[in-house]
């Protein structure tokens, strides 16, 4: 692949833009040497060699990272309020091929959330068949009646308008009106139906975990590219409630 396509797809700019930074002397080697825009990669230069103003450029095709989605954002291109990818550098809706949540969070849930342009690892993630574990933490409008883990457990509740019962699904009481839902599956607003189901109202909504990966330092607005080993976390199994 030539550089200034290679460039080019990872959202810095168009051929045209991308062209004259080649001409100014812009895209280098890690030791300060002019490349130039037709260039072989693998051949002149090595994707971590090199460098954009004299910068590492963002990883190649496959990138993952995850965010802690704030409140009020939408998991959306298009929207007329304040959507995810105003939290990200304006480069990264340009990737071809183009970075994508993996599942979405509604504006009103908070919490963890999966970016990738890799689509295979996307609908790896999101298959029923990885039953990879996502965890909730709900704030509720009322007292949890006591009777709602098995109910959840059972893998025999059905939401409105649904045909087919849940997956069995954890709950663990962390207050009278405070619960962590472990899910293995993703339905429309699912947690909030599940307590719906039950006479209860979601106040507060929260994914702290998805698989063995959780927030960890992260702040609400803030985001980290994922390593090979984060990844593969992903597909361990979250701690259980019990």
């Amino acid at each position: 692949m030539k550089l200034i396509k290679l460039i080019s797809n990872l959202g810095y700019g168009s051929r045209k833009q991308v062209t004259a930074w080649f001409r100014q002397g812009l895209v280098t080697d890690a030791e300060g040497e002019v490349l130039y825009a037709d260039d072989q990669l693998g051949i002149h230069a090595e994707h971590a060699a090199i460098r954009f103003d004299g910068e590492p450029l963002d990883p190649p095709a496959g990138m993952v990272l995850m965010m802690y989605k704030p409140l009020g954002v939408t998991c959306s291109r298009k929207d007329p309020g304040r959507v995810i990818y105003d939290l990200l550098p304006p480069r990264f809706s340009l990737r071809n091929p183009a970075l994508s949540t993996v599942g979405r969070l509604d504006r009103d849930t908070s919490g963890l959330l999966l970016l990738t342009d890799d689509g295979g690892l996307l609908h790896r993630i999101i298959s029923p068949k990885a039953e990879i574990a996502k965890v909730y933490e709900a704030e509720l409008a009322n007292d949890l009646s006591g009777d709602e883990a098995t109910l959840f457990a059972a893998g025999t509740l059905m939401l409105e308008s649904e045909t087919t019962p849940l997956a069995p699904a954890q709950l663990q009481v962390l207050g009278p009106r405070k619960a962590r839902l472990v899910l293995t599956e993703g339905r429309y607003h699912q947690v909030r139906r599940m307590f719906a189901a039950v006479g209860n109202h979601v106040e507060s909504l929260q994914r702290v975990a998805v698989g063995g990966l959780d927030l960890g330092e992260l702040q609400p607005g803030q985001w980290r590219l994922l390593e090979a080993q984060d990844v593969q976390r992903l597909f361990m199994q979250a701690a259980s409630v019990d």
